[in-house]
């Protein structure tokens, strides 16, 4: 699995002059803004909202206004894009914030619209005794009016570690990504949820043609748990439904190297820790030292050397004509928003975008109109746009 970098000269000459040294930032109408270049053209990086403590989750409500998770506080926000206005939401439950622990994700529910259920994922517990839950609550403006606990994983840990906790709705099942809770061997063993992908129905009652449910132990051991519809993940970032496949896929971090792009599968084992394309951070195999191993699956797509990826999306919109099926996952340790080109379920391309100029990417989100919003640990929501010469005469004067 080679990693393909498309570069032509000329847009080579144009990255090196927007480099991290050479990259131009304005303020126009207000509002700090970045250009930089792409295989499609050049973009405009506009910053939206700043003062956070690391964002890790934006979801649009159908008034245009957004959820924002900030992990390190526990505080679930609610922000006005066009104003910059941010409210902390009034009447949520206690988070616990240590390490990767912390305010998760957010999801509206299909029907939205008519139930108005919000999901939240968060850490609950004490320091050393931590686990991860899911609720479900109902605003009105920045107050939560009705709250309902939906799940509590059975993953409870001493390290505060490998917690972040992804939801994705598919066909009115909610999908829960679970890290291994850095107790890697957990992840093979189905008695447990760490380093799974849960399936439930959307009250936290589960589904009867769950590939676990029903299967009984045997030989003294502990039965599987029935929830779980995918094992062997080391530490998923992030879970998204294809809105035109309706594919659900995954990305998590590997070790030191051998991080993953997964398209998710009933009851498939995905490897962890038997398999592996990274190495111990100390060096050394991990497992069987294979990168592959028969009855497990594959990854679609690996990054060695890791770019540590963030929260991924597939890109329908009509922005970014170019970009319509492409995947777009952001990069903390790699410090860029990273596109994935795919042809029949395979990755052909990689392009790296507004390398170390957005910082450490962890949410990322799509407006209605296509637009690309992204959440970095410096505290910043930035918006990407095409650059529009009519309107952009002062970033038009720099590109050129």
């Amino acid at each position: 699995m080679r990693r393909i970098h498309f570069v032509p000269l000329g847009l080579a000459l144009c990255l090196a002059a927007f480099s991290v040294s050479g990259a131009e930032i304005v303020a126009a109408a207000g509002r700090e803004q970045i250009v930089f270049p792409s295989l499609d053209g050049l973009i405009v990086a506009d910053r939206m909202v700043t003062g956070l403590s690391q964002p890790s989750a934006i979801e649009f409500l159908p008034d245009g206004t957004a959820l924002v998770m900030q992990r390190y506080v526990g505080v679930l926000s609610l922000v006005d894009f066009a104003t910059g206005s941010v409210s902390k939401v009034e009447g949520l439950p206690n988070t616990l914030v240590s390490e990767s622990g912390g305010a998760h994700d957010i999801e509206l529910h299909p029907d939205f619209a008519t139930n108005g259920w919000i999901y939240i994922s968060y850490s609950e517990g004490k320091q050393g005794h931590s686990s991860t839950v899911v609720d479900r609550i109902r605003l009105d403006g920045a107050r939560v009016t009705a709250r309902e606990r939906v799940f509590a994983a059975e993953a409870y840990s001493e390290p505060a570690f490998h917690f972040l906790a992804r939801m994705a709705f598919v066909d009115g099942y909610l999908y829960l990504a679970l890290g291994d809770t850095e107790h890697p061997s957990l992840a093979q063993d189905n008695s447990h949820h760490a380093g799974t992908i849960l399936r439930l129905h959307d009250d936290g009652r589960v589904p009867t043609d769950n590939p676990f449910a029903g299967v009984v132990a045997e030989g003294g051991t502990s039965p599987p748990r029935p929830e779980i519809w995918s094992y062997g993940h080391r530490n998923p970032q992030g879970l998204y439904r294809d809105p035109e496949t309706n594919e659900l896929w995954e990305n998590e971090h590997g070790p030191r190297g051998g991080d993953e792009l997964n398209r998710v599968k009933k009851g498939a084992n995905y490897g962890w820790p038997i398999v592996s394309f990274g190495l111990q951070y100390g060096g050394g195999a991990i497992g069987s030292g294979l990168p592959m191993q028969e009855g497990m699956e594959n990854p679609v797509w690996v990054y060695v050397p890791s770019i540590a990826p963030g929260d991924l999306v597939i890109y329908r919109g009509e922005a970014f004509p170019h970009w319509r099926g492409n995947f777009l996952i952001g990069a903390l340790a790699g410090m860029h928003l990273n596109r994935l080109v795919l042809r029949d379920g395979q990755v052909v391309a990689e392009e790296r975008l507004a390398q170390e100029l957005l910082g450490r990417i962890r949410a990322l989100a799509l407006d209605p109109a296509g637009l690309v919003y992204l959440a970095n640990d410096y505290g910043e929501i930035w918006r990407l746009r095409p650059h529009e010469p009519q309107h952009d005469s002062t970033l038009q004067e720099i590109a050129e």
